[in-house]
């Protein structure tokens, strides 16, 4: 108004001016707790993206299980492993059956997820021999301990009341522990707080993203196959190689005691009767030797052929998680749709030709199960894509175990052979003391 004081002669504009000035509206600032309402809000949870790295899933839990050396049974002898949690502190006893219940019902509970084989309970049918029994029984308690280490360390099952129990438990009968603690859950589909809403989470491409996912990780399995055959061989021949180190050591000890007396028509020069004693010493460092190459090829198998062996066990279980997929979930809704059509054909011909009311309202009322059943199968499905883009997550997750195992292998490489060569030093003198001298023979280089 200051301009209308100023001016003493106001025009017909001024006052047109002054009229819309106090018809604009008056800002509300409002009460200051309402500015809370005002905060930035916080981004949707990304449910669908894994924020795992290798090392947290390696250090959530590291179980052992070793074999209890005695059978016991009163009439069928069978095998127990002692199954030690780190994590828990505390070691229970298992039977194979154990861990066979304790394998179905997770694959029950997790049926879309990554659940690890079992190796088989036996290998032949019959009495096996008792050098063969115990390589089977050995491979499958590496198997076993495998299996439950690649569980306990899941990023979902890890937290799961099924390993816990399984892992814990101290109890007479642990499978019906088991199977009573999956009835109180069900499966996850049950129990997840998103998997009815799993389609919204998943990228439009999620099938494409598969596809292309899968054929990495089958050539990535592929190769991995061929490099634990490859270690395995390598672990085979260090065995071998002790073993013919110790029998050249004890050849060269039989021929050192041979005690034939040496012909006459030997030259008078003949220095083989000094050699052949000297020969008899020779075997311990061989067989020292021996004993460093049966701990090269201990050290192959225990730190690079079973890091091999763990991920391939991973890689597998994901090729049968894809199938289970493709056969169970795809297959039952195509099944159920298939059904469906037939259904709403038969209601349909039921309403050209003339039938009895109660016979078209029990094919109503089970057109609607049938829809109510493919609601449920479609959710299903979405939510297999869901724990399938998941567990694809966790397959390059542990990718990165390829440094632990090539690390694995080149360190038993340069212990292996920084041990063998120290031996192998302490040898070569002797070998000069008793080949050069008074013999004739130059010492070896």
């Amino acid at each position: 108004l200051c301009w209308l004081q100023l001016d003493p002669f106001p025009t017909s504009c001024d006052y047109l001016r002054l009229s819309l000035l106090f018809q604009l509206p008056k800002p509300q600032l409002g009460e200051p707790r309402d500015l809370r309402a005002l905060r930035m809000q916080p981004a949707q949870e990304d449910v669908l993206t894994m924020s795992q790295t290798l090392d947290k899933l390696l250090a959530r839990d590291t179980v052992q299980v070793e074999l209890i050396p005695e059978k016991k049974g009163l009439f069928l002898k069978h095998v127990e492993y002692q199954v030690t949690s780190q994590r828990y502190k505390i070691s229970v006893y298992r039977r194979y059956s154990d861990f066979d219940v304790f394998h179905e019902v997770l694959l029950q509970r997790f049926a879309y997820r990554v659940v690890p084989a079992l190796p088989p309970k036996r290998m032949l049918k019959g009495v096996l021999t008792s050098v063969s029994e115990r390589e089977f029984i050995e491979g499958r308690r590496r198997a076993l301990g495998r299996f439950i280490n690649l569980v306990a360390r899941h990023p979902f099952f890890s937290e799961d009341e099924l390993v816990k129990t399984f892992l814990t438990f101290n109890g007479s009968d642990v499978q019906t522990k088991l199977r009573d603690a999956y009835k109180k859950t069900g499966d996850e589909f049950m129990t997840n707080r998103i998997a009815t809403q799993a389609k919204e989470y998943l990228p439009a491409d999620i099938q494409a993203q598969f596809s292309t996912s899968r054929e990495l990780i089958r050539n990535i399995h592929n190769s991995f196959h061929k490099l634990r055959d490859r270690a395995e061989k390598m672990a085979e021949r260090s065995k071998e190689n002790a073993t013919d180190l110790l029998m050249f050591g004890r050849e060269l000890s039989a021929l050192g005691l041979d005690a034939s007396s040496i012909p006459s028509l030997a030259s008078s020069q003949s220095t083989w009767g000094t050699l052949r004693q000297s020969l008899k010493s020779l075997s311990v460092e061989f067989a020292v030797l021996s004993d460093k190459a049966a701990q090269q090829g201990r050290r192959e198998e225990d730190d690079v052929v079973e890091k091999l062996n763990l991920f391939l066990d991973l890689l597998q279980s994901y090729r049968d998680l894809c199938e289970r997929h493709e056969k169970g979930v795809l297959h039952e809704h195509q099944r159920a749709l298939h059904k469906y059509s037939v259904m709403k054909r038969q209601m349909m011909s039921a309403t050209v030709q003339p039938k009895e009311q109660a016979s078209v309202e029990q094919l109503e009322s089970r057109i609607v199960q049938q829809e109510n059943a493919i609601q449920t199968m479609e959710l299903r499905n979405y939510f297999s894509l869901f724990c399938l883009h998941q567990e694809t997550q966790l397959i390059f997750i542990y990718l990165p175990i390829t440094s632990h195992i090539l690390g694995a292998f080149v360190n038993s490489q340069v212990q292996g052979h920084r041990e063998m060569g120290e031996v192998w030093n302490e040898l070569q003198p002797k070998l000069g003391c008793l080949f050069g001298g008074n013999n004739g023979l130059k010492p070896p280089t």
